[in-house]
């Protein structure tokens, strides 16, 4: 155990930072379900809106807890495990952001199938996430494995989705230059926050091996 595991026994540990990681865990399935509002028939536009609220308060978060670190001694978990699942987070929510942005800012008038079945991981993997960092709280680290392989395992997914989706791009002699780098950019974006939740499971997973 080293010297911050042994303060933690004498020291009151700031649990504070829990409600700072589930609520950016929160913001980030918040933003997912945002984006599958489009299923729904509403607007890019009010999608956008919606999003660019989310990720105020995402960020209003994750300066909150990185503030709250350098006031703080003793942390619940490693500062250096905190910043990251943090950062991590904000990613998620950044990527999320950036997708509908883009999708407003080339006049893309709705998203395509491809898009919509990554927003529909994008989700559930958001769901994953939020459930592994709930259990942080907890100290569940065993149980933080479950979620972990399913986020693990739909990343996987959004990859092959992606690739196909850009592989039927170049091979569409119909689809134009123009066209072909607005959707891919937007692919990139969902693919990228997926995978950001990626790396969200997987710094999950190292704390439940190290605390486990």
């Amino acid at each position: 155990m080293g010297l911050q595991g042994v303060v933690r026994w004498f020291l009151p540990r700031e649990d504070h930072f829990y409600d700072f990681l589930e609520g950016q865990a929160h913001e980030a399935r918040e933003a997912a379900q945002a984006m599958g509002g489009l299923r729904k028939g509403e607007s890019l536009e009010t999608v956008r809106d919606k999003l660019l609220e989310i990720e105020h308060r995402g960020d209003k978060l994750f300066h909150g807890l990185e503030d709250a670190l350098a006031q703080t001694f003793v942390t619940p978990i490693d500062r250096e495990d905190l910043q990251k699942i943090a950062s991590e987070l904000d990613d998620v929510i950044d990527f999320t952001n950036a997708a509908i942005r883009a999708a407003v800012l080339v006049g893309l008038r709705e998203l395509s199938p491809a898009m919509h079945k990554l927003v529909d991981v994008l989700v559930q993997a958001t769901e994953g996430i939020e459930q592994g960092v709930l259990l942080l709280r907890k100290h569940e680290y065993e149980a933080i494995r479950e979620p972990v392989a399913k986020v693990r395992k739909l990343e996987k997914e959004a990859d092959t989705i992606y690739r196909e989706a850009i592989r039927g791009l170049f091979d569409d002699a119909a689809v134009d230059a123009k066209q072909l780098l607005r959707e891919k950019e937007i692919l990139e974006d969902l693919e990228n926050a997926i995978d950001r939740c990626d790396l969200v499971g997987g710094t999950l997973a190292n704390l439940a091996v190290k605390h486990g």
